[in-house]
């Protein structure tokens, strides 16, 4: 029995925690709130950021990222239009638009199954550039 009542607080009350322990819970719990408050944080961001994005990319041109030329041909041939079909500069030198008519022919020639009206565009473009250089036949 104890004797003062100092005696009866030094008895244990149950289990003990000990200081450290509950420090390491308490740091433990906010670090798991941090981690928390941050992913909410992120996942707003990037619901932002993803809907910025839609809107940038809907912005955009369709074929934007293509290399190919979407677009119907003109009525009369134009320098732009005879670059595009070629895929050369419209300032290009004989020589170059002579090697792209050649590669684009073999490739398009009706003869391996080509079409004749994208034929006949590749030749009206190398006619063009042939009648705008001077000395051109």
């Amino acid at each position: 029995m104890p004797t003062s009542i100092l005696d009866t607080y030094d008895e244990p009350q149950g289990r003990e925690v000990k200081p450290r322990m509950a420090t390491g819970l308490i740091l433990a719990g906010l670090g798991i709130a941090a981690i928390g408050f941050a992913g909410r944080y992120a996942l707003r961001a990037g619901r932002l950021a993803q809907q910025t994005l839609n809107q940038t990319i809907g912005e955009l041109p369709s074929g934007s990222f293509s290399k190919y030329y979407r677009g119907g041909f003109e009525p009369q041939m134009s320098k732009r239009e005879a670059g595009l079909i070629l895929g050369v500069s419209p300032t290009a030198n004989k020589i170059k638009i002579k090697e792209a008519h050649k590669r684009i022919m073999l490739l398009n020639h009706p003869d391996r199954g080509g079409s004749p009206y994208l034929a006949a565009k590749i030749n009206e473009a190398k006619d063009y550039f042939d009648k705008a250089r001077p000395g051109g036949s």
